[in-house]
């Protein structure tokens, strides 16, 4: 809940009354800020609706990045910071600076294959590559490496020493993940837990520590392979977006239904599934008993596009070179097999509410109660593609990144969860705390003392949460940067990533509350007397 209040008219904005770090029960004794409430109060349901049905419509074609509708999504939304009268920052940009644009590299697979005898194995259909890695028609040595983990007494390589053989130049053949005893229990680890060196990314770095030209990761049964590439394929065979490299990939990651390695290996199931059987039963590696060839191909080609992050900003009073940032992504998935992902929760909602929250602040100052920092509103592309619009920036800041407070993100909030059906009013708070003791106070005095109909859920700032939701929006590019960050959010529901995002699912109204409890939020921090002290180590 919240410190602020009590401001002096010359300022309209004042200073605290009291500092950071004051308990609870003493903000809730702190007068009201009626200026916070009657700008807040702007930020209405119906406003936001006839944002997201523009944004959100066919029309706009899913906004994927570097694509017609995400053209059009900058269009609408510069038009509005035009409309409030937000200056325009990107002075390098001078054709067009409420555009800060910069490159990447579409790239797409064309022809990729595994080949061996007369079967040619066919991608997104027998497997799936991780990565990027282009090779002409080539035979490859493949050599079996058990599970592909070492630690402590075991080692599936060491036992490939043993035998005189080395997977230098050759793709490991490994099984993905770690087997289970006939208890439940991930045999090397010996709990519940899978130990760390046994997921498959710490298997290819492994591998290729090792001098492995590639890994090929081998589901035990077509299910398995079945069910994560139902998960994946849309994403890993829709072109994906990077920023330009002149660095080629020599190593390859591919992940195989069970028959791949049967033929490669030249083995049956019945005589593959008994060479895994001393790992499974007793961890005695049998790495090295198979070896074999196959013909790879993989054609992966780039093309250079343009896209842009979107800035409105706001200068401040005798604090304006502190600037606030408050973000959401615009982008969204596009066009998937022929169907529109609209995303209307992923991302229009934080979308428009970032353009209702500039409203709000453009209203409030027009009125004479411009706020003490600048707050720049910043609407990123390229979320979607691996956070890319948020990192451009922070790599190549149009503010100092020393003089930027914090990043408010926010990164769907208009749709409820399973957990919630029965009370709506509820918003995921991620990273309050990670970097500022001083921003999750604030954070927390805030809800209390003007949006207590709000229920904060930290399920998902759990450290441990598998999720791991606070690396996997745009206010992450923030935090390594060692600013504090809050990331709003409202959890995933059956229409994530979904044809069926729409507009017709959102609830305005949890919406209209999530922007004002954000608006107070922002408002406090543009207007206190101190900007959050950075008092934790950032999180890796």
């Amino acid at each position: 809940m919240k410190k602020l209040l009590l401001f002096t008219s010359l300022l309209a904005c004042g200073t605290w009354a009291t500092s950071y770090g004051q308990t609870s029960t003493a903000a809730a004794t702190q007068p009201k800020d009626e200026n916070l409430i009657r700008f807040s109060q702007t930020i209405q349901a119906a406003d936001l609706k006839k944002h997201l049905s523009i944004l959100a419509s066919d029309e706009y074609e899913g906004r994927e990045t570097g694509e017609k509708g995400q053209k059009m999504a900058a269009d609408y939304i510069k038009k509005h910071f035009e409309n409030l009268k937000l200056a325009a920052p990107v002075k390098s940009n001078p054709d067009n600076p409420y555009y800060q644009p910069f490159p990447l590299a579409r790239k797409t697979w064309e022809e990729t294959y595994i080949k061996k005898g007369n079967k040619k194995y066919a991608l997104f259909e027998d497997f799936f590559v991780a990565g990027d890695y282009t090779v002409a028609e080539k035979e490859m040595d493949f050599v079996f490496a058990g599970y592909g983990v070492e630690t402590g007494s075991y080692s599936d390589y060491k036992e490939l020493e043993k035998m005189g053989l080395s997977v230098k130049g050759k793709i490991a053949v490994v099984m993905v993940e770690e087997p289970k005893d006939k208890d439940g229990n991930f045999i090397f680890s010996a709990s519940k837990t899978m130990a760390d060196y046994s997921k498959n990314g710490y298997k290819a770095k492994l591998a290729k520590d090792k001098g492995a030209a590639g890994i090929l990761l081998v589901y035990p049964t077509d299910f398995e392979f079945n069910k994560t590439l139902s998960l994946y394929k849309s994403w890993l065979s829709s072109p994906a977006l990077d920023f330009e490299s002149t660095e080629q990939n020599n190593f390859v990651t591919i992940y195989a239904k069970p028959e791949i390695a049967h033929k490669i290996l030249k083995l049956k199931p019945k005589k593959f599934d008994k060479l895994l059987k001393p790992i499974i039963e007793n961890k005695q590696s049998t790495a090295g008993k198979a070896v074999g060839t196959a013909l790879v191909k993989s054609t992966r080609m780039a093309k250079r596009i343009m896209t842009e992050n979107v800035l409105g900003f706001l200068e401040g009073t005798d604090k304006k070179d502190e600037v606030l940032i408050i973000t959401a992504h615009y982008d969204h998935i596009g066009i998937v097999d022929g169907k529109i992902n609209n995303g209307a929760d992923d991302d229009g909602s934080g979308t428009c509410s970032v353009l209702e929250l500039a409203e709000a602040f453009a209203q409030a100052k027009a009125a004479g109660f411009a706020p003490r920092r600048s707050i720049l509103f910043m609407l990123v592309t390229g979320e979607e593609k691996g956070l890319l619009g948020s990192e451009y920036y922070t790599n190549h800041p149009i503010f100092p990144l020393k003089n930027t407070i914090a990043d408010l993100n926010i990164d769907m909030v208009g749709r409820v969860d399973e957990k919630h059906k029965a009370n709506p009013n509820y918003i995921y708070v991620i990273g309050s705390d990670k970097l500022s003791t001083d921003l999750h106070n604030l954070s927390e005095d805030t809800r209390k003392n003007y949006a207590a109909e709000v229920e904060f859920d930290y399920t998902y700032n759990d450290d441990n949460d598998p999720n791991r939701f606070y690396y996997r929006s745009d206010h992450y590019n923030f935090a390594v940067k060692n600013i504090p960050i809050i990331f709003y959010f409202n959890g995933v529901h059956d229409d994530y990533h979904q044809p069926t995002d729409d507009v017709e699912k959102i609830n305005f109204d949890k919406m209209e509350k999530i922007g004002r409890l954000i608006f107070s939020t922002a408002w406090q921090l543009a207007n206190g007397e101190k900007r959050p002290v950075v008092d934790k180590a950032p999180k890796e």
